[in-house]
């Protein structure tokens, strides 16, 4: 007597396919939301890492301000001061397509005198803040100063970091570009004088015009602190004070 053997039949076969069908859809499902999240996470990590090092350069470079002023880019009195930023309101970046506009007041024109409520350069564009810092690493022994002269910028909302291959530029002067950071609001900053009290820009406003040794003094003045205001679409307010050593 043979036993008879018996298969699947076509719906059976069919109702199995549609089974693995769903399975294998739910699997790729979570493999895709796995590799969406990972990649996420990783953008959001490279967004921190990206405010993580533009706060680090900002403290490195205000922490060794040092004070050596510089000379004007087409060698006219007075110096640019060792720090010199403008007003927190002039550095706001308002939208797509819009640039930081800042008053380019000149310096005053008599020799030996210095007008406080001047801006860093008469250029199109000025910086934000411009200092001296010290410690520029030069591990290949070239014929430079150990200082450099950095400047920082808002422009479309990014910020923007540049430093002169010379201690005093000219005209005809090149200098690093670096972009810190995008998506940036608003970038402002306020300086703590002797007096304990802050401070819009630096130096500090006056109605008076120094000469002499007055104004070498202003030129070489720096403050107790600077308070930094970045305000992003990514990660919003963040302030943070850094003193300033000596």
């Amino acid at each position: 007597m043979s036993t008879r053997v018996r298969g699947f039949t076509l719906i059976e076969l069919l109702v199995a396919l549609f089974i693995a069908a769903i399975m294998f859809a739910m699997g790729y499902g979570a493999i895709n939301q796995a590799l969406n999240s990972r990649n996420s996470i990783k953008e959001q990590q490279a967004a921190l890492l990206e405010l993580q090092n533009t706060m680090r350069i900002l403290e490195q470079d205000f922490v060794q301000l040092t004070p050596r002023p510089v000379r004007q880019p087409v060698g006219d009195e007075p110096a640019q001061p060792a720090l010199q930023g403008s007003p927190p309101a002039d550095s706001s970046f308002s939208g797509p397509g819009q640039s930081s506009s800042l008053s380019t007041t000149p310096f005053a024109t008599q020799p030996g005198t210095l007008s406080l409520n001047s801006s860093l350069t008469q250029s199109a564009t000025p910086p934000i803040v411009a200092l001296t810092r010290a410690g520029w690493a030069n591990p290949a022994g070239l014929q430079r100063p150990g200082l450099q002269r950095v400047a920082y910028y808002l422009e479309n909302g990014t910020l923007r970091r540049e430093n002169w291959s010379v201690l005093d530029p000219t005209l005809a002067s090149t200098t690093v570009k670096r972009e810190l950071l995008k998506h940036v609001k608003s970038f402002t900053l306020r300086y703590l004088d002797v007096n304990h009290t802050w401070q819009n820009q630096w130096p500090p406003l006056t109605s008076t015009v120094l000469v002499g040794p007055a104004m070498e003094l202003t030129l070489r003045e720096r403050p107790l602190a600077v308070e930094i205001t970045l305000d992003s679409e990514d990660w919003g307010k963040i302030v943070r004070i850094i003193e300033i050593a000596g």
